[in-house]
C-alpha cells in the first residue's frame, strides 16, 4: 500500500513542477513573485509537516497521512481556482504543494517509519531503494504526462493556461485519491505505545524525540544544507531553465524530465548493493560528489543536446544517497521516534530548500545570472558531501556495527 501511495503521490508532483512556473507566469505573476509564491509555500509546507509528523506516532500514522492527503487536495483546487497572489500564498502556505517534484508535506516521514517497523534491519537499505525508485518512476511519467497535457490539449481550442490548469486540477484530484487510499493503510503502520520503553517520555521532549535528539539534531543541519542547495535547481526551475535557454515545449520538458528521473530511480538500486558492501556513509558521499560536479557543468554546454546529456548522467548517480540517507536515520534513532526524527530531518530539508525558489526567482529575473543556480548549488553540495563524511564516518547504523 506504502509503495502505491508513493507512486501516485509522485506522479502528481512530477506533473505539476513541469508546468507550475509556465502557469504562475501566465496568470501574470512575474518571475519574482513567482520565487516568493514557491519559497512561502515550502515553508508553509515545512510548518504543516513539522506539527503532523511529530504528533503522528500518538495520534495515529494513518490518520495524519489522511490529513495531508486532504490538504494537497484543496491546494489543487484553490491554485486551478484563482490568480491572485495573496490567495495563492495562502492556499501554497496552508496546502500541500511540491514545486520541485519531491516529497513535501509529512507523508515520506510517516511512510520511512512504518516501512522499518515492519520489515528487518538487514533489508530495509534494499526496501528504501525500491521506495525510491517507486516514486523516482512515478515522478519521472508524471513530468512525461505534466509536459504531453499540455501539448495535447493546446491542438483543440483550449487556451496555454487552460492547458496548465488541468495539469493542476490533476493534482487536487490525485490528492483525494490518496486520501481515500489512506483509508486502507494496515494496523501495523501504527505505533503500540504500550510497553515501548520511552516512547511516553519522547512527548514532552524535543518535537517528539528524546534520547535521539543529538542525533536528529546534527544530521538536520547537514540536510538542511544540501536541500538549501537543492533549491537552486528545483526541477520547476531547472523546466523553466531549459525553456528560456533552448526555446524547449512543453513536450520536450516533459520528455526530458522523465528521462531524468528514470535515471535516478534505476541510480537508487544500486545504492543498496554498494551500501552493503561499503557502508551507507561512504555510500552516500562517494556517490553524491561526482553528480555535484556535472551540476555545475549542465549550464556550461553550449547545446540542447550536451546539456540534456550531462543533466541525465547526473541524474543516473544523484538519487543513490537517497535510500541510503533515509535508511541511516531510521537505523540511528530509537524505533519509537522514527516518525519524529524523519519528520524533523525531513522539516529541516524543506526549510533549506523553500528559501532557495525565492533568490532563484531574482536571478531568472536578470539574464545575466541565469547560470548561477547551477553554480551555487553543485558548490554547496559539495560542501555538504564533505561535512556529512566528516560527522557521520565514525557514526555507524547497529547493523553495520555487528
Amino acid at each position: 500500500m506504502l509503495f502505491l501511495t508513493r507512486f501516485t503521490r509522485l506522479f502528481a508532483y512530477g506533473a505539476l513542477s513541469v508546468v507550475l512556473v509556465l502557469y504562475l507566469t501566465d496568470l501574470g505573476l512575474s518571475e519574482s513573485q513567482t520565487g516568493l509564491l514557491l519559497t512561502l509555500t515550502l515553508v508553509g509546507d515545512t510548518i504543516v509537516s513539522l506539527f503532523l509528523t511529530t504528533r503522528a506516532d500518538r495520534f495515529g500514522r494513518r490518520r495524519v497521512l489522511i490529513i495531508g492527503a486532504l490538504l494537497m487536495a484543496g491546494a489543487g483546487v484553490a491554485f486551478a481556482s484563482t490568480g491572485s497572489l495573496l490567495l495563492l500564498t495562502i492556499a501554497g502556505t496552508i496546502g500541500v504543494v511540491s514545486p520541485s517534484g519531491n516529497e513535501v508535506g509529512p507523508f515520506l516521514s510517516i511512510e520511512q517509519a512504518a516501512l522499518s517497523q515492519v520489515v528487518p534491519s538487514r533489508i530495509r537499505t534494499a526496501v528504501f531503494a525500491w521506495y525510491t525508485l517507486a516514486g523516482s518512476f512515478a515522478t519521472a511519467i508524471g513530468s512525461l504526462c505534466g509536459g504531453l497535457i499540455p501539448s495535447v490539449l493546446r491542438r483543440t481550442a483550449i487556451t496555454p493556461i487552460g492547458s496548465y490548469r488541468a495539469v493542476v486540477i490533476l493534482y487536487a484530484f490525485v490528492g483525494v485519491l490518496l486520501a481515500l487510499f489512506f483509508t486502507r493503510l494496515s494496523h501495523a503502520a501504527e505505533v503500540n505505545a504500550a510497553g515501548k520503553d520511552g516512547y511516553l517520555g519522547a512527548k514532552n521532549s524535543f518535537f517528539g524525540v528524546g534520547r535521539s535528539r543529538d542525533v536528529v539534531l546534527r544530521l538536520s543541519a547537514l540536510f538542511a544544507l544540501d536541500a538549501f542547495a537543492g533549491g537552486f535547481v528545483v526541477q520547476t526551475f531547472a523546466a523553466y531553465w531549459f525553456y528560456i535557454r533552448f526555446g524547449v515545449n512543453p513536450g520536450t520538458l516533459g520528455a526530458i524530465f522523465f528521462g531524468a528521473n528514470l535515471f535516478a530511480g534505476v541510480s537508487a538500486l544500486l545504492a543498496s548493493l554498494l551500501a552493503s558492501r561499503f557502508g551507507l556513509v561512504k555510500t552516500m558521499v562517494f556517490t553524491h560528489l561526482p553528480s555535484n560536479i556535472l551540476l555545475i557543468l549542465v549550464p556550461l554546454m553550449p547545446t540542447l543536446p550536451l546539456a540534456i546529456s550531462v543533466l541525465l548522467l547526473r541524474f543516473s548517480i544523484s538519487q543513490m544517497d537517497v535510500p541510503t540517507r533515509q535508511s541511516y536515520t531510521m537505523a540511528v534513532v530509537d524505533p519509537e521516534e522514527r516518525s519524529a526524527a524523519a519528520g524533523i530531518t525531513g522539516v529541516a530539508r524543506t526549510v533549506g530548500a523553500s528559501i532557495a525558489p525565492f533568490l532563484v526567482g531574482l536571478m531568472f529575473a536578470r539574464p545575466a545570472l541565469r547560470n548561477l543556480p547551477f553554480f551555487i548549488a553543485g558548490t554547496l553540495k559539495i560542501a555538504y558531501d564533505l561535512l556529512l563524511y566528516r560527522t557521520c564516518d565514525g557514526s555507524l547504523p547497529p547493523e553495520e556495527i555487528r
